[in-house]
């Protein structure tokens, strides 16, 4: 059963979600050659912290960081280490915090200085597909009209969603129903109503859609080793629109 929210309990979730964006937005102007993603994890705890919140990560499911730091292949939940940045990596960070009872969760893709035009094109065609995604996300849609609005884009573009990890439901636990692919067909699944929270995250690679664990037993990566690109919000239906909720203080709707 998919949880619906009362408008405290979003109004709660956007407060944290406005702190959420803050951090992101911070670690972001971090994201430079030379970097360590272990120092990237390290100034992410600090400052979720800092502005009253905890982690949403560590220790869910034993992951030992604040961050999520996905490197080139690397499609999800990638450990924070000593690595430091080159020129021409692809880096996704992905975090998530608990404020107030009510968790929420967002990711984006950066490029890490002078990057290819491929990787450039990635990124925007993923970031596109987030925005189709929330444009698609409305009373008496489904999940299924979603997912292949998704498909559809990236694969006009010439590239794969991931098929074997997914958005979700979020709140009062940081997974809840439904689990929402990046495929499929439309007319199928849940139908999205009033009140339903979740986070919309396409994934996209370059080549094969196929994954696989990686060597640090947490992260997932592309099978052919081919490079990929995440984004994600934290989103609500509030009566006929997709709002998000993971957005910067002052900052108008963007998607």
């Amino acid at each position: 059963m998919i949880p619906i929210k009362t408008k405290k309990e979003i109004d709660i979730i956007r407060e944290g979600g406005k702190i959420l964006a803050e951090i992101m937005s911070k670690l972001e102007k971090m994201t430079k050659v030379g970097i360590s993603t272990k120092e990237l994890n390290r100034v992410a705890e600090t400052l979720v912290f800092k502005y009253k919140a905890k982690p949403a990560f560590k220790g869910h499911e034993n992951f030992p960081a604040t961050l999520c730091t996905s490197l080139n292949q690397v499609i999800v939940h990638g450990v924070p280490c000593d690595y430091k940045l080159k020129e021409g990596d692809i880096l996704s960070l992905d975090l998530g915090i608990l404020y107030k009872g009510f968790f929420t969760d967002m990711s984006r893709t950066l490029p890490v200085g002078k990057v290819t035009p491929e990787i450039l094109r990635l990124i925007m065609v993923t970031k596109e597909a987030l925005k189709l995604a929330i444009e698609e996300a409305k009373p008496g849609n489904t999940f299924g009209d979603v997912g292949n609005r998704i498909q559809r884009y990236v694969e006009s573009q010439g590239f794969n969603v991931v098929r074997e990890l997914c958005g979700h439901g979020i709140g009062k636990e940081l997974h809840e129903e439904p689990q929402i692919l990046n495929c499929g067909e439309r007319r199928e699944g849940e139908k999205i109503k009033e009140g339903m929270v979740f986070c919309l995250e396409p994934m996209v690679t370059v080549g094969d859609w196929h994954i696989k664990k990686s060597k640090d037993g947490f992260g997932f990566e592309t099978k052919d080793g081919s490079l990929s690109a995440h984004f994600e919000h934290t989103v609500a239906i509030i009566e006929d629109e997709c709002k998000i909720l993971t957005l910067l203080r002052g900052k108008p709707q963007s998607r």
